[in-house]
This record gives structure tokens, sequence and C-alpha cells, in this order.
């Protein structure tokens, strides 16, 4: 049997137009978060720093390429699962890990009232997650909900140990299901932009509104309302 060639990892370390690992802000971030004495140690410090210093928010969403670049969402420090994704590769290739974007759909019961009502769906097609490249593998990591938002919805925090993948758990701390993979669509060296904008548009069609402004929103306050709400109900 022949000896498998050693997979080229070029495309995954070099910066992109959206993973654009070159810039300053990245390069700072991740030289701030990049802490370990191992590759997989400071893969995992900058896992955590993403995780919750990046802020999940699905409601200021603009379909601009522009707005999908890692140096400027670490600007804003918020984001959606996508943008996390973005940021942890640049991230990682800016500290010589090698690292790509990963897309699948998913049913996620981690939302809010209004969220779903918004999007009429609990599917979220083109889910956002990391690939990050260790010790001779790929490992699935996904950074998207920090550790307050997990709080107020009763859910465990991802922790990835550089060691296995890093994907969401399948039911929260009450046994109830949150998150199911219906489709993975692969990962890349760049984030297909105008496919996400397609798909966007075929099964959220009034979620965007048409002067291109994000339907804005606080997810967090909203998730921490419906929690205490729970909890009314069960006394």
């Amino acid at each position: 049997m022949e000896a498998q060639a050693p997979e080229d990892l070029r495309p995954f370390l070099q910066p992109t137009f959206f993973v654009d690992s070159e810039s300053d802000v990245v390069k700072g971030f991740a030289g701030t978060h990049a802490k370990g004495q191992t590759v997989a140690e400071r893969a995992v410090s900058l896992f955590r720093a993403v995780r919750d210093e990046i802020l999940y928010d699905p409601y200021n969403i603009r379909l601009v390429p522009d707005e999908f670049k890692a140096s400027v969402i670490i600007g804003r420090r918020r984001g959606y699962c996508v943008a996390k994704a973005i940021v942890l590769a640049a991230a990682a290739r800016a500290s010589g890990i090698p690292a790509r974007v990963g897309f699948a759909d998913v049913k996620n019961h981690l939302s809010t009232e209004r969220l779903r009502r918004l999007m009429k769906t609990d599917v979220f097609v083109f889910h956002g997650y990391t690939e990050l490249h260790l010790n001779g593998r790929w490992f699935k990591v996904t950074p998207t909900f920090n550790m307050s938002l997990c709080e107020k919805f009763g859910v465990r925090p991802l922790e990835f140990d550089g060691t296995s993948d890093c994907l969401f758990h399948e039911y929260d701390s009450r046994g109830r299901r949150h998150m199911q993979y219906l489709r993975d669509h692969g990962a890349f060296a760049d984030v297909p932009f105008e496919r996400i904008v397609e798909e966007f548009d075929r099964h959220y069609p009034g979620f965007f509104p048409r002067d291109g402004s994000p339907v804005g929103g606080d997810f967090e306050r909203e998730a921490m309302q419906e929690a205490a709400g729970e909890g009314k109900e069960r006394r």
C-alpha cells in the first residue's frame, strides 16, 4: 500500500479576505489570548477567549462582506456563530495553527421566542464552526455560546481540551434536547460568503430588513427573561 501524501496545510495558515489573520487587530487578539507551552494549550486558550469575549449575537447580522472580516468582528466584540468561527480561525492562523471554517445545518432549540418568530423555524442553515489542525489531525470546535449565555439557558458551556472534537451537547443540563446536526457542508479556507447570503435569502426571507439594517435586539437579555419566566412557572 502506498503511503498517503501529507496534507498541504498552507492554505489554512495564510490570511484571506475574511480570515484576515495578518491584520494588527487579529494579531493583537491572538497575542493576548494564545497562552500555553504547547500548540494544543494555545488553541484551547484561543477557543475560550473567542467563546467568552466575543458575545453571541444573532440580531445584529449585516450581510455585507466587510462585516464578516475577523478584524471587524473582534472590534465589535460580538457576532453570531459564523462570525465567532471566523475569529477563532483567524486567531489560530495568526498563532501558527492551521485552521478553516466549517458549516452545517442544525436544529437549534437553544433560542428565544422572538428569534423563532422572526426566523419562522428552529433550523439554522450554515451554522458556523471552526476546524483546528493539532497533532496531525483536524478537530471540529464550536465557540458559539459564551459562558454567561449558557448559564441563562441552563446549558453547560462547551469545553475544548485539544484532544477531541468540541461540538454542541445534545442535551441541556435538565436533559432537554437543544441541538441536532442535520447536514454538514464541509470546511473552507475562506468564507463562502455569497453562498451563505443565498441560503439566508432562501430560508429566512423576512429576517433581514430590505434596507440592509439588522433586526436589532438583545439576545442575552431575552434569554434571561425567558429563564426567569420558566422559573416562576416551575414554582
